[in-house]
């Protein structure tokens, strides 16, 4: 590690210990009360507001947003902060609409929803899938991206920065599960914010020698004014990544729907709430919280752009950012990006173990005990991790923007996603034959559309797909005409005054935002 002091060395090893010390406080149990199942998946559904909204941002905000994001940052600009900041609202979408109904059916997965309101081979069908991003897309882009920053960082090798990316991340999330991933990711995004905010500082502090941070501003306005341009022209060449207006209202919201509403490991900390009161405090934290995130994880790529031109690939943009950075103060930001990897890594694994336990090995191995089922579930978070580490470099070595990468695999799958649990929450003659046909004409319509229309912008194609989803499940269902009982009838939407004034200040700040950068 010879390029950081043994000053840095020193601040992230105190992190680590900290990190590890905290888990192992939170993960104890009282005394006479065995961990069971309910505990490890679902945190004893003791989780407060506050622990809920630093989750939620915690498990967001890894390798994939930090690096990936400032990478777009540097190569396209602001205006992939459109992913950040439409997230805002979506979240408070999912707070008020969503978790109503989620909490309601006291559901430990998605996939054991999709169960009870269709039926087993959705289920079935959308764990396997779901275990599938999770492994190879997720954790291993995560993983991945986390060994580059290190190895730019301090000079380890891809493969040692792998190990020990999966090893912590175990450490320290295995034995506690759910409740010792919230409660560290307080830890977690307070060290994540303040080492990307002074990141952040120190760079535009860097660009404006030594004249402060507003003069830091003037200057990347100054050299790089078509980086601040949030709604792209078409004759931008990163058009077919942000396709101009239809950003706004296209199917970018099919992403942030399947994302923050029906995501398991993003959605399973709100199913841990105390209570729907509690959940929706920390909606809105997050919501706030999503707001900054820009600040912390695009800003710097755009820095960068300035600070060190021809970069390649650009996701090595936030690492040489830090390499700019002073003895102690690149401990910290170094820190800081780690507590964003492991969090993520953690509640990864964590997902994937409960999927697999809940929702496919406890179908077929009925009427175990919990222990049986705690055990299972930390085999499955360890051979995750394994196939993560194993398949990172094969599946990722060769991209640039490996955000991008993200977003346009998971386009093929989520508008048949979004579908089907829409039609299934709020529409009562939705069937199960016909969400399994949006499922996979989801896969199918984008891939006709990617090779028969190949200049329409990946996230139309989404915004097109879902209409045939969604006509799909109409067309199915009517023909099948199996009405039943909707349980949304008799759902209080009701939110407090406090959500909804939260509500308002969202929309007017976002207003705010895309009125200046327009």
């Amino acid at each position: 590690m010879e390029q950081l002091s043994s000053l840095d060395l020193g601040i992230f090893g105190g992190y680590i210990v900290i990190l590890i010390v905290i888990a192992w406080l939170v993960s104890k149990e009282k005394k006479g009360h065995q961990k069971n199942a309910n505990d490890y998946f679902m945190a004893s559904n003791s989780l407060p507001w506050w622990a809920i909204g630093s989750s939620l941002i915690a498990a967001n905000i890894s390798a994939e947003q930090i690096i990936g994001m400032s990478g777009s940052g540097y190569a396209i600009g602001l205006a992939i902060a459109s992913y950040e900041w439409m997230a805002a609202i979506t979240l408070l979408i999912v707070g008020k609409y969503f978790l109503p109904i989620f909490l309601k059916q006291k559901i430990y997965t998605m996939p054991q929803f999709l169960e009870k309101r269709y039926d087993n081979r959705v289920r079935t069908t959308l764990a396997v899938f779901w275990l599938g991003v999770y492994v190879f897309v997720n954790l291993t882009s995560v993983l991945w991206l986390g060994a580059l920053a290190i190895n730019t960082i301090t000079g380890v090798d891809m493969g040692y920065g792998l190990l020990f990316l999966a090893v912590l991340s175990i450490t320290y999330s295995l034995y506690g599960g759910l409740k010792a991933i919230a409660f560290t990711d307080i830890i977690q995004v307070v060290v994540l914010v303040c080492g990307g905010l002074l990141l952040t500082y120190l760079s535009l502090d860097l660009l404006a020698e030594g004249n402060g941070v507003l003069a830091g501003f003037s200057v990347l306005l100054e050299k790089s004014p078509e980086k601040f341009d949030m709604i792209l022209s078409t004759d931008n060449p990163h058009y077919m990544s942000l396709p101009g207006i239809s950003v706004l209202v296209g199917g970018m919201w099919v992403m942030n729907l399947s994302y923050w509403g029906f995501n398991q490991y993003i959605i399973q900390r709100t199913l841990a709430a105390k209570n729907l009161a509690e959940a929706q405090k920390g909606i809105v934290f997050a919501s706030f919280l999503k707001l900054l995130m820009p600040i912390i994880v695009v800003l710097p790529g755009i820095a960068a752009f300035s600070l060190a031109p021809g970069l390649e690939p650009a996701d090595k943009a936030y690492p040489e950012l830090m390499n700019l950075m002073p003895s102690g103060i690149k401990g910290l930001i170094f820190a800081a990006l780690v507590a964003a990897i492991v969090s993520s890594l953690g509640s990864m694994s964590n997902s994937i173990s409960t999927i697999f336990t809940m929702d496919i090995y406890a179908n077929y191995a009925k009427d175990k005990d919990d222990k049986h089922y705690l055990m299972v579930g930390r085999l499955i978070s360890i051979l995750a991790m394994l196939i993560a580490v194993i398949c990172a470099k094969p599946l990722l070595g060769n991209l640039d923007q490996a955000f991008q990468y993200i977003q346009e695999f998971t386009g093929f799958f989520t508008p048949g996603i979004v579908a089907l649990f829409l039609a299934g929450m709020f529409w009562k003659h939705a069937t199960a034959n016909g969400a399994l046909f949006s499922a996979i004409g989801s896969a199918v319509f984008s891939f006709v559309l990617k090779i028969s229309v190949p200049w329409l912008p990946f996230i139309d194609r989404v915004g097109v797909v879902f209409l045939a989803c969604v006509a799909t499940i109409i067309i199915v269902s009517k023909i099948e005409n199996r009405a039943q009982d909707s349980w949304v009838t008799n759902l209080n939407y009701k939110t407090s005054k406090g959500y909804n004034l939260s509500t308002v200040a969202v929309v007017c700040i976002l207003g705010a935002l895309y009125t200046t950068w327009w």
